[in-house]
């Protein structure tokens, strides 16, 4: 079986113009059972394509060029590198509503490291998009592990899905993790179990 690579780019569509989205806010307005002329929402329209501008800039940013840039590694430093709490901010592609949580990305350098920063880059790039959880989780480790080719990856997202607590079975207290492990944290328990322990330790502990 031929593996998926969830790394690659967004394929280019055509896009519709601001106007031709506009109107299509209108009509769902409409659908909704309001009056899109209405003073309200006359600037509805304006503000809602405005805003998936926002939501959705992920189909404008390529995840393994933000992360080409790397560094020789300092010292020969080979340890877990590990940026836990990263805020998770994305929407459902089944249902277009918000799924919200936080991501904790972990690696193991072989030859390059990256900047902190650009792992939780990684994490708005792709869930700016419309996502499934599982599919995000792996772009992620994945995008990681084709660029660094570190010795291992790990990814661990834990997000509620507003598609189950504001609509269907309305399960406000719910929450899905989802996970993936590549190269020593897959293949050594230990490693895995060390990345675990890390990531839901309480920092302010003494």
């Amino acid at each position: 079986m031929s593996k998926k690579n969830f790394a690659k780019k967004a394929i280019p569509i055509s896009r519709p113009s601001p106007e031709e989205a506009m109107e299509a806010v209108k009509t769902l307005l409409a659908f909704a059972g309001d009056d899109p002329s209405r003073e309200g929402l006359v600037e509805t329209p304006k503000r809602v394509i405005k805003a998936y501008g926002e939501f959705f800039a992920g189909y404008d940013e390529d995840p393994e060029e933000v992360l080409s840039k790397t560094f020789e590694q300092v010292e020969g430093y080979d340890e877990m590198v590990i940026v836990k709490g990263i805020r998770v901010e994305s929407h459902c592609e089944h249902h277009m509503v918000p799924i919200l949580g936080v991501a904790h990305v972990g690696y193991i350098p072989d030859q390059r490291v990256v900047g902190i920063s650009k792992l939780a880059r990684i994490i708005d790039i792709f869930g700016k998009r419309l996502q499934t959880q599982e599919t995000m989780t792996a772009q992620v480790a994945d995008t990681i592990n084709n660029v660094l080719k570190p010795k291992g990856v790990a990814v661990v997202i834990d997000a509620a899905h507003q598609c189950m607590t504001t609509r269907g079975i309305h399960k406000t207290e719910t929450s899905t993790v989802t996970s993936r492990m590549l190269g020593v944290f897959k293949e050594n328990a230990i490693t895995r179990t060390e990345f675990m322990n890390l990531i839901h330790s309480n920092s302010n502990q003494s």
